[in-house]
């Protein structure tokens, strides 16, 4: 009919793929394999519950990703800390430059005397933090093989 108006016909909607996918199966579960199974899909990351169980067959590698909650949010809190303890520092050395421009030589150590112990013990406290810190690395991060 085409060649009767003249014109070509032209080619609408998506390419045929090379190698289509025909063959389907079916596969039923009762409730606590279907729970298994969307449980070990949903470890797995992958949007397409298919893609999943094709790679299970040919044994493909699997993406396993857990994440802590609690280590999640020991890190932020912990980034926190670090973030607020630099800004100590640098309010640390705005002042000690305050203190020698205002005041006279003698009231300007007088002052920082008491500022070097407060700082003492804010190194104490950061020190304890570390240590901390490296004891839940171990104890918590750390899988042995």
């Amino acid at each position: 009919m085409s060649e009767l108006c003249g014109k070509p016909k032209k080619k609408t909607g998506r390419r045929p793929k090379a190698d289509p996918a025909t063959i389907r199966y079916t596969i039923s579960f009762n409730e606590v394999e279907n729970s298994r199974f969307l449980e070990l899909f949903d470890q797995s990351g992958m949007n397409v519950k298919a893609h999943f169980i094709t790679s299970c067959i040919f044994e493909k590698t699997i993406k396993t990703v857990k994440v802590d909650k609690g280590t999640v949010d020991f890190y932020m809190r912990l980034t926190s800390f670090h973030s607020q303890f630099r800004a100590v520092g640098v309010n640390y050395n705005q002042m000690v430059k305050l203190l020698y421009t205002n005041f006279s030589e003698k009231k300007a150590a007088a002052l920082l005397y008491k500022l070097e112990k407060n700082t003492v013990e804010m190194v104490d406290i950061f020190k304890k933090v570390m240590q901390l810190t490296e004891e839940f690395d171990q104890k918590y991060l750390k899988n042995p093989k």
